[in-house]
């Protein structure tokens, strides 16, 4: 139809999280920690820990059949699938091939994405590309990770930090008018600079050591990084988008801490009542962090049909990113 313009709509959201919890007071009794210190620094309270024999896909695959039960999509029906992961099941092949295959598709492209707490941003911003391209009418874009697995259970300053867990969206090509005011994905900003590595990385992998490695993180440099560079792309996406902080009706941040949250809010000029809150119950879930608080928000009912929402998120590398949607 002539004037209209290609756009990729959120026609459904999923999540899974591991059935076991570990609050902070079990933790304590392991590592030299206290449910007080972990609180007060980060905001979290608990986290889900992945079973044994629990893979990063097994999480993957239940967050996308929930996605897909809500879109009302069966899994035949995907011609994309972007698993966003850190931490996959083998070095090679894609944990999205082994996605693909539990769900029982034969035949679509797959693929991971790492770019670690990025990851969801950058594969939604993938996807939306190749749909709004016309080669692709429905994708999945999973964020999963037993992060749980490369964690140094001996160091407090990382340990206590993170989780695992899952998030999925069913994204369908569409059409709109090219302003502000169309549903789906309105603009995406990324970001990223190497010379940051030594302040969030693991020490290992396939062709440096052999081994998988364990995360690494100078916090108090990576909370400066993230506060300044989150806050400059939200500004960007939203300027891109054609849009105001004011018009934000919920930002959909990744949870890393919850000072980071507040800052970031507070940089912006919006209340922290409109930032979407997990990271006491779910931890830093890297890629999954975003979708899985997406979806609790879709889940609960905060977010309404019409609501620009504003997804961020940084990451090892470091790796930044933005998106603004339309719900």
């Amino acid at each position: 139809m002539t004037g209209l313009v290609a756009r990729t709509i959120v026609t459904g959201t999923g999540s899974y999280l591991p059935e076991r919890v570990v609050s902070n007071a079990e933790l304590s009794e392991t590592v030299d920690t206290t449910d007080e210190w972990i609180v007060e620094r980060s905001g979290i309270r608990q986290r889900h820990i992945a079973a044994e024999g629990e893979f990063t896909s097994d999480l993957a695959v239940a967050a996308a059949r929930a996605a897909l039960k809500a879109a009302w999509r069966e899994p035949s029906e995907i011609d994309l699938i972007i698993v966003a992961t850190a931490t996959p099941d083998q070095t090679f092949p894609a944990t999205a091939t082994t996605v693909q295959e539990k769900l029982g598709i034969n035949d679509c492209v797959a693929f991971d994405v790492a770019a670690v707490c990025s990851g969801f941003l950058y594969a939604l911003t993938v996807a939306d590309a190749m749909l709004r391209a016309g080669t692709m009418r429905h994708a999945l874009v999973i964020g999963a990770e037993t992060f749980s697995r490369i964690l140094d259970w001996e160091d407090r300053t990382t340990c206590v930090l993170f989780g695992d867990g899952a998030g999925a969206v069913v994204l369908e090509r569409s059409e709109g008018n090219g302003d502000a005011d169309d549903r789906g994905i309105l603009a995406a900003r990324l970001h990223a600079d190497g010379r940051h590595n030594s302040l969030l990385y693991v020490d290992g992998g396939p062709s440096s050591t052999g081994t998988v490695g364990k995360v690494r993180m100078k916090g108090k440099e990576v909370f400066r990084h993230a506060v300044t560079n989150l806050a400059s792309v939200m500004t960007e996406t939203l300027e891109v988008a054609g849009c105001k902080a004011e018009d934000v009706a919920w930002v959909i941040p990744h949870q890393a801490n919850l000072r980071i949250l507040e800052s970031t809010a507070k940089k912006l000029g919006l209340d922290i009542d409109q930032v979407v809150i997990t990271v006491d119950r779910h931890a830093n879930t890297s890629a999954a962090s975003v979708p899985l608080a997406l979806d609790t928000a879709v889940r609960d009912g905060r977010i309404k049909t019409g609501d620009l929402l504003l997804l961020e998120a940084m990451g090892g590398g470091f790796t930044w990113g933005a998106a603004a949607l339309r719900w």
